[in-house]
C-alpha cells in the first residue's frame, strides 16, 4: 500500500511539472505576440469585429434618412402698420431741439410700416409640392420662402389656412419632391416612439427622439378646436409646422405648440393629429377654406354634479343651449339633452362632440341617440356650415346683436346650472359660458361663470330676454351690467 501511494505520488508531481511547463510557455507564446510591435493579430479568444452593427439596432438613422429630405424651413415676412412717433415730439428735451433743430430727429422716425420675419418648419405631403404647416407661422404673411434640405429655395403660395385647428396648407412650383406618407394618428397608442423633426432656434435641422406621452389632449386654450398627440420629444420653437412621425417615418402629426415657462422644451409638447390636419388640407385643396360642419348648440361637459342633477351616470355632452332656427333646434334638440353618440361612435364630453361634428361636411346628417328625461330617444340633424361671423368672433348665436358684446356667449341659469356652479337656487340672470381675449368685455373684466343679472338696468332672467335687452340697446353704445360672481353683485361697462 505504501508503494502504491509513492507511486501515486510521483506521478502526480511529474503532472504538475508538465502541466507548469504548458502554462509558462503558453504564457511565454502569449506575450511574444502582444509585445510585437506592429503586431496585427489579436490575442487568443478575443473576437473582433469589423462590421457594423445592423441599422436596427444602431438606432433610427434609417428611417431619419428618409424623412428629413420632406422637412422644410420656412421663412415668412409680414409688413405690418404703425403710427407715426418720431422724436421731436414731446419726449424729446427742447434744449436738443434748440441746438440741433427738428430735422435731425425726423430721421429716427419709426417708419408707419414694418417688415416683421418668422421662422417655422413644414412638411412636404405629395410630390407636386403640397406643404401642411401651422396656421401661425404664415398668418397674414406678405411673402412666404421654403427651403429644402439640398438648400433649393422656392416661393411658396399659401393655398389656405383654418386658424380653428392651426392648420395651414402651402404650394410650391415643380415636381417629384420627396415627400411624407401620412400614416392613420388613430392608431397612435400612448408609449408609442416619435421623432420630431423641425427647425428649431433657425441652428438648423434637428431630430429628436420620445413617445407619445397622451392623446387627445383638450381644454388647454391653445386653439379653438384641440384633439392634439402629447408627446415629450424635444420641441422648441422654430419646430412649428414640422413632422411627428412614428419609427416607420410615417407623419403621425404636425407639431404645434409647447407648455413651459422657459420659451423652451420642458417634455411637454403638442401635435395636431394628421388625421385632422388631412382633413383639413383636403378640405382646403378643394375649396380654398375649411368648411367646417355646424350643429347649432352649445354643448358642456357632464360633471360627476351634474349627472347626479340628471339622475344619470350616462356620459356625453349636455345641451347647455340649442340656437334657433339651427340644424339642432329642427332636429329636435332641446336644452338639458344629453347627447350620448353619433353616427354610432360615443361621445365622452362637450370637445369631443365638437371634433366629431367639425369633421363632418355641411349637408351631412348626423344621427344622434340622445337621453332626455332618463330616456333615450334618436334624432337626425343635417348639418349646416359654421357661420364665418361667428367663427370670426366666436359669439354665441343666440347672444346679443349689439356689437359691444361680441365675443360673449351666454346661456340659461337652469336650477342644474345653478347647483353645479353652487349658486343659490334663487339666483336670476344667464351665465357667461366663454369670452373672447380680445374683446371689449374681456378688458372690462367680464369673465365665465359670471351671472349676468341687469343689461342697463333691465333684468334678464334667460337668454331671451338678454337678447332682447340687447337688442334695443344702441349698437356700438357702452353697456352697464349687473353681475353676480361667486355671490358678490357688481357692476361692469363695456
Amino acid at each position: 500500500m505504501r508503494l502504491k501511494f509513492l507511486k501515486d505520488h510521483r506521478l502526480l508531481a511529474i503532472l504538475s511539472v508538465v502541466t507548469a511547463l504548458a502554462v509558462t510557455l503558453s504564457l511565454g507564446l502569449g506575450w511574444a505576440t502582444i509585445g510585437r510591435p506592429g503586431s496585427e493579430n489579436p490575442p487568443a479568444g478575443v473576437k473582433v469585429s469589423t462590421t457594423l452593427l445592423p441599422p436596427s439596432e444602431r438606432g433610427y438613422s434609417a428611417v431619419v434618412k428618409e424623412v428629413v429630405p420632406a422637412v422644410v424651413n420656412i421663412s415668412s415676412t409680414k409688413i405690418t402698420k404703425s403710427d407715426t412717433a418720431q422724436l421731436n415730439g414731446p419726449q424729446v428735451d427742447p434744449f436738443f431741439r434748440q441746438f440741433f433743430g427738428n430735422d435731425l430727429f425726423k430721421q429716427f422716425a419709426i417708419p408707419k410700416e414694418r417688415r416683421e420675419k418668422s421662422l417655422g418648419s413644414g412638411v412636404i405631403v405629395s410630390p407636386e409640392g403640397y406643404i401642411l404647416t401651422n396656421n401661425h407661422v404664415v398668418d397674414h404673411a406678405n411673402a412666404v420662402q421654403v427651403t429644402l434640405r439640398d438648400k433649393r429655395e422656392f416661393k411658396a403660395r399659401v393655398v389656405g389656412t383654418d386658424s380653428r385647428t392651426d392648420i395651414a396648407v402651402l404650394k410650391i412650383e415643380g415636381s417629384n419632391f420627396p415627400y411624407l406618407t401620412l400614416a392613420d394618428s388613430g392608431k397612435v397608442a400612448v408609449g408609442d416612439i416619435v421623432l420630431a423633426v423641425g427647425d428649431p432656434f433657425g441652428v438648423g435641422q434637428t431630430v429628436t427622439q420620445g413617445i407619445v406621452s397622451a392623446m387627445g389632449r383638450s381644454g388647454l386654450g391653445i386653439e379653438q378646436v384641440e384633439d392634439f398627440i402629447q408627446t415629450d420629444a424635444p420641441i422648441n420653437p422654430g419646430n412649428s409646422g414640422g413632422a411627428l412621425v412614428d419609427v416607420e417615418g410615417r407623419l403621425i402629426g404636425i407639431n404645434t405648440a409647447i407648455i413651459g415657462n422657459s420659451g423652451g422644451s420642458q417634455g411637454i409638447g403638442f401635435a395636431v393629429p394628421i388625421n385632422m390636419a388631412r382633413h383639413d388640407m383636403d378640405e382646403i385643396i378643394a375649396h380654398g377654406k375649411v368648411e367646417h360642419a355646424y350643429l347649432g348648440i352649445l354643448p358642456q361637459d357632464v360633471t360627476p354634479q351634474l349627472a347626479q342633477s340628471f339622475h344619470t351616470k350616462a356620459t356625453g355632452a349636455l345641451v347647455g343651449e340649442v340656437t334657433p332656427n339651427s340644424p339642432a333646434s329642427r332636429s329636435g334638440l332641446q336644452a338639458g339633452d344629453i347627447i350620448l353618440d353619433v353616427n354610432g361612435q360615443p361621445i365622452e364630453d362637450a370637445n369631443q362632440l365638437r371634433l366629431k361634428i367639425g369633421m363632418m361636411n355641411a349637408g351631412a346628417e348626423a344621427k344622434m341617440n340622445v337621453l332626455r328625461d332618463g330616456k333615450p330617444i334618436a334624432l337626425t340633424a343635417t348639418l349646416g356650415e359654421f357661420p364665418s361671423e361667428q367663427q370670426a368672433s366666436l359669439k354665441n348665436p343666440n347672444s346679443n346683436a349689439n356689437s359691444t358684446l361680441d365675443g360673449v356667449s351666454v346661456a340659461n341659469l337652469t336650477p342644474d346650472v345653478a347647483q353645479s356652479m353652487n349658486l343659490p337656487a334663487q339666483t336670476k340672470g344667464v351665465v357667461v359660458q366663454e369670452v373672447n381675449p380680445a374683446s371689449h368685455a374681456a378688458d372690462a373684466g367680464l369673465q365665465p361663470g359670471d351671472v349676468i343679472q341687469q343689461v342697463n338696468h333691465k333684468p334678464v332672467n334667460n337668454v331671451k330676454e338678454f337678447d332682447q335687452a340687447m337688442t334695443s340697446t344702441q349698437k356700438n353704445s357702452p353697456v352697464l351690467l349687473l353681475i353676480d360672481r361667486e355671490g358678490s353683485t357688481m357692476f361692469l361697462a363695456v
